[in-house]
């Protein structure tokens, strides 16, 4: 019985200890899941708390569960708008990416560690694919805000990369075991199996799985309960088909997620919660299954190893994976940078040591490694990454509170609440005189923690206003609420006054233009001449420049450009 009470109390103070250090560290850019991932590794056998754990299977099912609910949460946070600017190039970098980035490693860890090349292939399949945990993490937690076609691509690659990812691993485990047992048919029939029966599967339990979630009325935490043992069983269900249950679970969150009545809120922060947990406990318990001193035998090779995949192979691979379509190269560069490992490479690495394989221990070595190396180095510097790759979006800030109205069509409807501060363009004004962005509507007023009548009531300092609008409209409103300054920073650099989308071309050409327009020009709207210019369906922040104009979209609703801001010459700027 004493023991049961010593087991509960270092995993209490194991968790605590990481999430009091990773709140901490935070502030200075350390992403969380490496400090869980250290704390794990002080807690074992060559760190302070000298805990002896070496349960393979057992770290290999919580991480399996770990992701499953990882995948789960970031799926019902993933809009299905996202796919109309980032599936194809997504479905390229889990595909091509993938298989470019095992090919290069592979030949490089064999010529490094002096291993034969199939295991070399072996070991870059297992360090192939991005991490969903690591990424979904660090786009929540720190703290910026980046252009809607990159945080999407990054998303649901994340998401999708990892079937190819365990493809390869286990088809490679195989080869090495029996490489006559392995013909070309039944390679592409066990593809064929891992995306189709994980893709239909998926889909078809995922839209049983949200009618069952818009029926069941239940607790909050019940609810989320219910979506965690629903995902649960959709990934087992899938796994025991024979297809890649990572995949199944995904696109399940996007299907309940994307259903207004399916979960609300208050339900989404319980999943976060659980999002949370299953990645502290994953990453602690991976943390003490590794031996520090056994990883400083292989420091040398495996630095070797993560600096290539991260400054060769992955910008390669992402170069290669998005040469069709319309990215910058610095938004290529910054997808290359945000190649993040993290446990998946350290669950895969289980498989071979499962399987009793020869020098499945260096693979592990060398897979924990790079993983650290990546979350180290790559997981500290996104948001300076970020700035320089300039994939940012303007800042604003958030509102007070914000509720989403369910049973709403076309872009859901919210309830936002907005301070009023002082300077802003709202104090002064007569509050249902406010020049509010479409489908916006005034509820409330509160002033000295009381109802104000709207009709009556002068804005001032501290007032309370309640606004019933679309999510879109929350940087148009916190601009018309909030005093300017830098987090109103719209980026000067890339307008200096924002037009409707039904402006037409030939007055703001005729006014700025720098050339004569064509018939057919001149009869569009700004909207349409810059839809007809986009090679790729275009996002916030996206620019374009036509008859001299230099045009950038700042706000969208769904694929429709709603305002646009003008860059002026410098000269004619001057001037104005």
């Amino acid at each position: 019985m004493e023991s049961i009470d010593h087991v509960i109390l270092i995993g209490a103070v194991v968790m605590s200890l990481g999430i009091v250090v990773g709140a901490f560290s935070a502030r200075v850019g350390v992403p969380f899941l490496l400090v869980f991932l250290s704390v794990g590794m002080l807690a074992g056998v060559d760190g302070p708390g000298g805990i002896r754990f070496s349960n393979t299977w057992l770290s290999f099912l919580v991480g399996n569960l770990a992701l499953a609910v990882i995948l789960l949460d970031g799926g019902l946070r993933t809009r299905l708008a996202t796919f109309r600017v980032a599936l194809k190039p997504s479905l390229s970098l889990a595909t091509v990416g993938v298989l470019v980035t095992t090919g290069l490693v592979g030949l490089f860890a064999a010529w490094v560690l002096e291993i034969d090349w199939k295991l070399g292939l072996l070991l870059g399949a297992i360090v192939g694919s991005t991490d969903a945990a690591a990424v979904f993490s660090l786009l929540n937690t720190s703290g910026i805000r980046l252009k809607e076609r990159v945080a999407s691509v990054l998303e649901i690659e994340s998401g999708i990369n990892d079937p190819m990812a365990i493809f390869l691993t286990l088809t490679l485990i195989d080869w090495i075991a029996a490489p006559a047992g392995l013909s070309p048919g039944a390679l592409l029939w066990r593809l064929v199996v891992q995306f189709g029966v994980g893709g239909l599967l998926g889909l078809g339990l995922g839209y049983c799985m949200a009618n069952v979630m818009e029926r069941i009325r239940v607790a909050e935490g019940l609810q989320a309960i219910l979506l965690c043992s629903g995902g649960a069983m959709v990934f087992a269900i899938v796994q025991t088909a024979g297809g890649s249950g990572f995949l199944a679970v995904y696109l399940t969150g996007i299907l309940v997620g994307n259903r207004d009545r399916a979960v609300g809120p208050d339900t989404m922060r319980a999943m976060d919660g659980m999002a949370w947990l299953s990645q502290s406990a994953m990453f602690l318990l991976l943390g003490l299954l590794v031996a520090p001193h056994r990883i400083w035998e292989v420091a040398l090779p495996a630095v070797a190893v993560a600096a290539f995949l991260m400054l060769v192979a992955r910008p390669a691979a992402v170069w290669l994976a998005l040469l069709p379509f319309r990215f910058s190269a610095r938004e290529k560069g910054f997808v290359a940078w945000m190649g993040l490992r993290g446990a998946v490479p350290i669950v895969l690495a289980l498989f071979p040591m499962l399987q009793g394989m020869p020098d499945s221990g260096l693979l592990f070595r060398i897979a924990f490694a790079v993983v650290l190396t990546s979350l180290l180095l790559q997981g500290t510097t996104v948001p300076l990454a970020a700035r320089l790759a300039r994939v940012l979006r303007p800042a604003y800030p958030e509102p007070l509170a914000r509720s989403r109205l369910r049973g709403t069509h076309g872009p859901a409807l919210e309830v936002m609440q907005f301070r009023v501060e002082a300077d802003s363009p709202a104090e002064d004004l007569r509050a249902d005189q406010l020049e509010l962005p479409p489908r916006c509507r005034l509820l409330t007023v509160v002033r000295d923690e009381a109802l104000a009548a709207p009709d009556q009531t002068v804005l001032r300092d501290g007032d309370m206003v309640s606004i019933l609008a679309p999510g879109t409209s929350v940087p148009m409103l916190a601009l018309l609420f909030h005093r300017p300054g830098p987090a109103l920073a719209w980026g000067k650099a890339s307008h200096d006054f924002l037009l409707s989308g039904e402006a037409m071309l030939r007055d703001v050409a005729g006014l700025y233009g720098t050339r004569e327009l064509s018939p057919a020009e001149a009869a569009r709207t700004l909207e349409a001449a810059m839809q007809e210019a986009f090679t790729s369906p275009p996002v916030e922040g996206d620019a374009v420049e036509i008859a001299g104009l230099k045009l950038t979209v700042t706000r969208m609703d769904g694929p429709r450009i709603i305002q646009v801001g003008l860059l002026l010459p410098r000269a004619e700027q001057e001037a104005a």
